[in-house]
């Protein structure tokens, strides 16, 4: 009984202890900036929530620094001037996106979307 009683308590603390570790992702993003480190955790955030968005489908890139650079004050990231690709066509964005004191955790994320850019910009602005 009492080795059962320790296998068990074994196996509820191993969690917490790979909880601790942090992840291959965060990881690499701690090799980068904080500014870095902020945006492609803002990137990450607003693939995953405007995929939710039912006005676009095939959502698979975020460029935050499209129109103009996105700003950055240590725990936020405000892009006013990005572009979102869903599909074949590309989409002016918005957002505003808060983050953890260590940039890897995004604590909120919100955005607008804008009109379709069209194609014959794609070049003057770098999208592809």
């Amino acid at each position: 009984m009492r080795f059962v009683l320790v296998a068990f308590a074994c196996l509820l603390a191993a969690p917490i202890v790979e909880a601790a570790q942090p992840s291959r992702n965060e990881r690499a993003l701690m090799k980068l900036s904080p500014e870095e480190r902020a945006q492609q955790a803002c990137v990450a955030r607003g693939i995953d929530a405007i995929r939710r968005d039912k006005r676009l489908k095939g959502v698979d890139r975020v460029m935050p620094d499209t129109f103009g650079r996105a700003q950055f004050d240590g725990t936020a990231v405000s892009a006013k001037g990005a572009a979102v690709r869903a599909g074949k066509g590309w989409y002016a964005l918005s957002f505003d996106c808060k983050l953890a004191d260590d940039q890897l955790k995004v604590t909120a994320f919100t955005y607008q979307l804008g009109d379709e850019i069209p194609p014959e910009r794609w070049e003057d602005v770098g999208l592809w």
